[in-house]
């Protein structure tokens, strides 16, 4: 166990570093640096001034050069860099950020969770009814449901008609209580979880479905076993491995998908940090941001294979079987 984690712990740092290494080539190969901004906005400014700023930003530098530098100043100085746009140090800026973006995920994987498990486990165990039929036509229609135009939808009828909740924002301006919060929350966590509710509710029925159908199941309702120990110690248990799969890395979609959400409710969190930083250019920034959907997605799939370990007794993670 401790062999297999130190391993997956040294290949999920190779493969950040491979990663960091591609996304600063091409944020560094996008057109339009601070300095070209800099001339188009004032075209006065003086070839000596250029030069100077270039050297500054250490875009007379290759690329390779500005990247282990930027490596030498993360790693060893611990210096995450300093915002062009919002000109304060990027850890002052991710710490609100990536706290808001927390709240947002945590609530939206919860609420999803909630919901699509009972309901996914309830429409397997009376497939081709009705009521499995209905709740089929919902899963797919959530499915495939695009987040922003949801989103949109619920701002306009929920806050435009309505006016029964906020259409952005993450609290009122003046007031600090848990309620107010919550009531900026609403919008963008639906907006969110319709269409995580949708792939987990049929992932759930067709793991059910499936497992329901296999030998070992036959053979404990031929013992006498109760139902409940049938469907939950034995049904339940053995159809969780796949599902853990796509809820662990479902948590980097919920972060792709905050990006549009968060701009559409004005919410402050990652995604509409990576989509800012990307648009002005702010490297820095947007190198962290970057980095850290990429780490998430990582760090997914780790806990996904650990999780196995406990679900099914049969995975054994050792440092010769994985």
């Amino acid at each position: 166990m401790v062999f297999y984690l130190s391993r997956r712990f040294v290949q999920t740092l190779l493969i950040l570093f491979i990663l960091s290494i591609a996304i600063y080539t091409m944020l560094g190969l996008m057109p339009g640096d601070p300095i070209e901004l800099l001339i188009t906005a004032n075209p006065k400014v003086k070839a000596e001034d250029i030069v100077r700023l270039k050297k500054i930003y250490g875009l007379d530098r290759p690329i390779y050069i500005r990247y282990f530098k930027w490596f030498k100043q993360v790693v060893i100085h611990q210096d995450l860099g300093f915002s062009r746009v919002y000109k304060k140090p990027t850890t002052e800026i991710l710490k609100g950020r990536i706290t808001n973006t927390f709240k947002l995920m945590s609530a939206a994987f919860l609420l999803s969770l909630l919901i699509a498990l009972p309901i996914g486990i309830y429409s397997a165990l009376h497939h081709y009814s009705k009521l499995d039929f209905v709740i089929s036509i919902f899963a797919f229609i959530g499915i495939s449901i695009p987040s922003f135009w949801l989103g949109i939808m619920l701002m306009t009828f929920f806050s435009e008609k309505l006016r029964w909740l906020p259409a952005g924002g993450i609290q009122t301006i003046g007031v600090d209580n848990l309620a107010d919060k919550l009531r900026y929350l609403i919008l963008p966590v639906l907006s969110i979880s319709v269409q995580s509710i949708g792939y987990w509710v049929r992932y759930t029925r067709s793991s059910m479905l499936e497992v329901l159908h296999k030998d070992y199941i036959r053979t404990a309702r031929a013992k006498g076993l109760d139902e409940e120990v049938v469907l939950f110690k034995h049904a339940l248990r053995n159809a969780l491995i796949p599902i853990i799969t796509i809820l662990a890395l479902s948590l980097p979609d919920l972060v792709s998908g905050a990006v549009i959400t968060e701009m559409i409710f004005s919410w402050p969190g990652m995604g509409r940090l990576l989509l800012d930083s990307v648009l002005s250019t702010d490297y820095y920034v947007a190198m962290i941001a970057f980095l850290f959907l990429a780490g998430l997605t990582l760090l997914s799939n780790f806990v996904a294979d650990i999780l196995y370990a406990f679900v099914d007794p049969r995975i054994r993670i050792s440092g010769h079987g994985q």
